[in-house]
């Protein structure tokens, strides 16, 4: 999925978004226009095995470093190094792009994502989908446990339609690597801090007051550690660019700009 300025002419550098678990680049849709407004080509994509795109059928292909290499190969064919974006999981995925190849990114930005494992609320959702969608079915999981929920929050009918469309696209082996990747990656944020440190690249650490994933403290001491700007997005939860989609954008837009003035 991609936006331009509207004069369809990219004075600033290109920007990559990747979602999260069970996510798609559909999460993006609210920032997408904003972000591409201030001269820049804005891409947002589903990772291997989500939704849109495809992907193996073997758990172990959904690795952090597996997908994170594929988001270099994407930067590659862009053509030019990204201001990048992972939210959640997909920052602890975009975090191996980063440290393998800090050359690939103009900045880097961490949206309500952690140093490691998921922790949480969130956490024992994944160790349920984890034990359960082997025995019970995405069938059984969504009409007993996701739909549910995603009415009891008062998502419109048409959205919930969506997500369901969304979860029964996704790879089964993807749904899988991915659910335990997110329950044991390990805490990599020295090695993302030497990288970077080490090349100069801007990194900001971005989520919900009320994030119910991470612990909004848990973030800020990683922030810390990376020595990074920090943006809190208030009102928010787990995801900003949806629930509070300007605040975002500005606050993105911001930092790429300051970044290519560097």
């Amino acid at each position: 999925m991609e936006a331009l300025p509207g004069s369809r002419v990219c004075e600033r550098g290109p920007a990559l978004l990747v979602p999260g678990f069970t996510g798609s680049k559909e999460d993006f849709i609210a920032v997408l226009q904003t972000l591409a407004g201030a001269g820049r080509r804005v891409i947002a994509l589903d990772m291997r095995g989500q939704y849109e795109t495809p992907g193996p059928d073997e758990a172990s292909a959904y690795s952090c470093a597996e997908l994170g290499a594929d988001i270099a190969a994407v930067i590659e064919a862009i053509g030019d190094p990204v201001h990048l974006v992972g939210h959640s999981f997909g920052g602890l995925v975009t975090r191996e792009t980063v440290i393998t190849d800090p050359s690939l990114t103009e900045s880097f930005t961490l949206m309500s994502s952690g140093p490691g494992a998921i922790t949480g609320g969130r956490e024992v959702e994944g160790r349920v989908m984890l034990a359960a969608l082997p025995k019970v079915g995405l069938e059984h999981l969504w009409s007993t446990r996701m739909e549910p929920d995603a009415i009891a929050k008062g998502v419109p009918p048409e959205i919930v339609a969506f997500l369901r469309r969304r979860m029964f696209a996704n790879s089964g082996a993807g749904l899988m690597g991915m659910a335990n990747e997110v329950l044991s990656c390990p805490d990599r944020v020295d090695q993302l801090a030497k990288v970077a440190g080490g090349v100069g690249l801007p990194v900001l650490v971005l989520y919900g007051e009320n994030d119910d994933a991470w612990a909004p403290a848990e973030q800020a001491l990683m922030a810390q550690r990376l020595d990074a700007r920090r943006v809190v997005i208030p009102g928010a939860s787990h995801s900003p660019a949806v629930e509070a989609p300007e605040t975002t954008a500005s606050a993105l837009t911001t930092l790429w700009n300051e970044a290519e003035r560097a």
